[in-house]
Parts: C-alpha cells; structure tokens; sequence
C-alpha cells in the first residue's frame, strides 16, 4: 500500500499549503514532519481544476421505511429526551493502518448509514423528535485535507456529502465536528450509546447517568428481537451465501488436506467477501480434536482423511445481517461407525429442539429438549449413571454438552444481547424472532472418563431458525444436516 509517511521537512514547508484554523489533523501531522514540503504554488495548483462529482436523484436506500420506523418507536419511547447515537470511530490495527470500519449494531440499525464518525441524534420537538444524522461533509479541497490528511478522500475514496446523504437516508445531515460544541450548550435530558464514540460522551459528560444510559441500549436491544420483513430477507440472504460457502469448502477438502485449516477459513472467506461485507464472526475450521475447543479461530492445524471436520461460519450481508451456520463434515466424505454414533445424536437432539421453537413456546424450550436427547444418550452410553431426571437436575451432561443451545441472530451474530433476562431468556417466542439451534457434544482428546474410541471427536450441528405464526422455518435448510444425507451431498459436490 502506499505510505503517507514521507521523509521529514521543514515545519514551515510542511505546513504552508493548510491554514491552522481550518483542519486540525492535517495541520498535526504536517507539524510532526510527517509530511512533504509544500510550496505555494502547488498548494494553489491542487485547490482548482476538480470536476463537481455532487451526485443528484439518489434514491433512498433499500430500508429507509423500517428505519424510520425503528427511530419512530425510539421516540416514541423516550419523549422529551435527546438521544445520541454514536456509530463510532476508526481503531488503530498498527502504527498509521486501521481496522475496518464497523459501524455500531444501534447506529446502523436506526438510519442504515454505516460510516465512521457519524451521529444519530434525536432532538425532542413537540410532537416527538426530530432526528439530524452528523456526518464528515467531503474533504475541503480548499484547504488541502482531501489530499493531505491520511483521511482525506484522495488516501481513502470519496464519501458522501451532507445533501447526497441526506437524500439516501431520509434524515437531515448535518457537520459532525460542530456536534461536540453543540452536545456541550445542550439543555434538558440526555441519553446516549455508550462505548463507540469518547468525544461524544466526553461532551455530555455532566448531562448523563450510566443508568438512563443502559435503559437505552436496552430498548434497541429489545426492539431487534422480532424482526421486520427487510431484516428476514436479509438473513435468508446471508444463509443463502453461506450455504454456497459451505459448497465451495467441500469442494476444495482435497487441497484443504495439502495445506491445513486456513485454507478452509480462506475459501470461505472469499465467498464472504464476494457477495457479503465480511463474514460475520471469525470461521471456526477446526479438523479432529480441534472440534472439541468451541471457539476454535486459530484455524493452523491439519485437515485429514478419516477425522471430522467441523466448520462454524456465517456470511454477513452489506446490511450487517449475518447467518450463522455449523457442519460437522467426514474430511474424505464418509463417517466412521463411531462417529456416525455421535453425530446421529447430535442430529436427534437438534431435530428435538426445532420442534420446540413455536410461537407462544418459553425460549428455554428448544435448550431443554435438545438437553434432554443428549443426556439420554449419554446415560445409554454408559458414560453417566442414570436417570435422565437426575442427569438433567445435576447437569452431569455438560461435561460433554458445554453450552447452550442456541441464540438469537441478527446484526449481532449473538444479537440481542443487551435484553433483559425476562424478556430473551425467559422470555416467549414470537413470531419474526430469529434463533439458532446448535446442540452439540464434545469428547476431549485427554478425557480420561469416557472410552478411548470417543477422544478427540466433536459434533454440532446449527441452523438459523424463524419462528413463524404457526410454528418455524429452517432458513439453513438447504445444506443437508441427516448423516446420510451429508455424505451424498459431499460425493456429489466432489463428483
């Protein structure tokens, strides 16, 4: 990549081309010596013969309704009450190279604007509020921040100006660096987003309390539980991407073989990256015993013929909705014995749980049931002492079974969980809710308490589940989860 660090200059050369005043980062970094000298000339050269790109007649992004919808809820809510929504800032990765921009789960689910800096902010008016998105205008050309601050448009591409991002959003747009000054000389209460944006909460330092905060964060946790029309479309789209994902992996198991788990983790990716944003969560390709380890994302060990390999990956979409997806595969396409054993367990407790997600049925519903096949299996296998009543009351089975069943999904590959206890946990089953079933069983390699035949094998098996008005729809359904059904499915991927 280009390096904006060039050698030192004069301070008087390095900042002749930007009045102070005007734009503080390029000034900083020019007094630091980090950039080139400038001359005048140049300085006036790169002020003029620009083309107007102003962009007109954009029409408004895909769910600009169920955006101002969800804000018109929040109002709603919180009457007579400013709310400040931060998408955040960019994070240093190392030295001048950030990390990708993600825009914060509340920020983008309000207005759908995912870039960073910007600010939702909802002023209460008299018949509820008005909100105004702040936002980074285009780079001053006049000054020379386009070309000259690391941020400029020149290193890192065009934005959007305030009216083209006015237009796309359905929301005024407004300066962002005049938002701080603003917050400060703001009167009445305040409750903002915490955690995405220092400057801003440093703004309403005296203006706030930790505990309006979270009843905040709270409410647009709770408000995502149920999903509207866009946001299932969504999410059938990035289960859609990753099925196809999970297609392209088995096609190159061969040469995953020849390589190690990365290469798994890297075909996936591509997938990802060509018809989503990114994947949604780190993929866990973890071969043999690493399936054991739950949250394996090293992703450095062999992939070889006769182990198991199980794959956890989900596609997010441009609109931050991510599937979120698991397969235990046979590496060479077909079970041992032993295996088949423990993965057809699985398949049962997870066939167990997606009958237990209904509307009006406990959340807790599907974990119980799901448990409950697990346990019974497990007590037949003589690894515990029966009965299953007793079993389930100790919760002997979590030596194997270790997590629960499931979650809910959205733009949060665990989304959601800000929510009260009572209203996720313990809460009822709606339809428009969307959850994943992944019972799972994991024998460790060193467990001592269980024979040696069963060491080093780990088995789940997850789907992303709607609930609908008169019981579930598998949005995953298309990658087989029977054991028989995976091994034809895979012959006929590597036909």
């Amino acid at each position: 990549m280009a390096d904006e660090l060039t050698p030192a200059v004069p301070d008087d050369a390095a900042t002749a081309a930007v009045p102070e005043t005007e734009s503080e980062e390029p000034i900083k970094k020019r007094k630091n010596g980090l950039y080139p000298g400038v001359s005048d000339e140049l300085a006036e050269n790169m002020k003029s013969g620009w083309a107007d790109t102003e962009l007109h007649d954009l029409r408004p992004i895909a769910q600009a309704a169920e955006t101002a919808a969800r804000r018109a809820a929040l109002s709603a809510r919180f009457p007579g009450e400013r709310l400040v929504i931060p998408a955040g800032n960019l994070k240093t990765r190392s030295n001048d190279t950030e990390y990708a921009f993600r825009a914060s789960v509340e920020y983008a689910y309000l207005t759908g604007n995912q870039t960073e800096d910007g600010v939702l902010v909802l002023e209460p008016v008299a018949d509820g509020h008005k909100a105004t998105i702040y936002l980074l205008p285009r780079s001053d050309r006049e000054n020379g921040e386009f070309w000259l601050s690391g941020q400029g448009e020149l290193w890192v591409g065009r934005r959007h100006s305030l009216a083209e991002a006015a237009q796309l959003h359905g929301i005024p747009a407004a300066d962002v660096r005049e938002l701080a000054a603003t917050l400060r000389e703001a009167t009445g209460p305040v409750r903002v987003v915490r955690g995405y944006d220092a400057a801003i909460e440093a703004a309403l330092t005296d203006k706030v309390t930790a505990e309006r905060d979270a009843e905040l964060r709270v409410f647009l946790s709770e408000a995502r539980l149920v999903k509207d029309e866009f946001e299932i479309g969504e999410l059938q789209k990035a289960v859609d991407s990753t099925v196809r994902g999970f297609e392209d992996v088995v096609r190159v198991l061969d040469k995953a073989q020849a390589t190690s788990e990365r290469y798994i983790e890297g075909t996936f990716f591509l997938r990802a990256r060509v018809e989503g944003n990114d994947v949604g969560y780190g993929t866990i390709a973890a071969a043999g015993p690493h399936a054991c380890t739950l949250h394996w994302v090293r992703n450095d060990g062999p992939v070889r013929a006769g182990d198991l390999l199980l794959l956890d990956a989900g596609v997010e979409t441009h609109t931050y909705y991510t599937a979120d997806v698991t397969r235990t595969l046979p590496i060479d396409g077909r079970f041992t014995e032993i295996q088949k054993k423990i993965y057809d367990a699985v398949y049962d407790a997870q066939e167990a749980g997606i009958a237990a997600v209904a509307p009006g049925g406990k959340y807790r519903d599907f974990h119980d049931a799901a448990q409950r096949v697990l346990a019974e299996r497990i007590v037949e296998w003589g690894l515990v002492e029966g009965p299953v009543e007793r079993v389930l009351e100790l919760g002997l089975q979590r030596r194997w079974t270790l997590h629960g069943t499931g979650h809910m999904l959205g733009m949060d590959v665990h989304d959601c969980a800000a929510a009260r206890v009572e209203s996720y946990v313990d809460g009822t089953l709606e339809p428009g809710m969307v959850l994943t079933v992944e019972p799972g069983l994991y024998f460790q390699a060193d467990d001592l308490t269980v024979p040696q035949e069963y060491r080093g094998i780990g088995v789940r098996i997850e789907d992303d589940i709607l609930v609908t008005e008169d019981g579930n729809r598998n949005l995953s359904a298309a990658l087989p989860r029977q054991s028989d059904e995976v091994e034809s499915w895979m012959a006929s991927l590597k036909g």
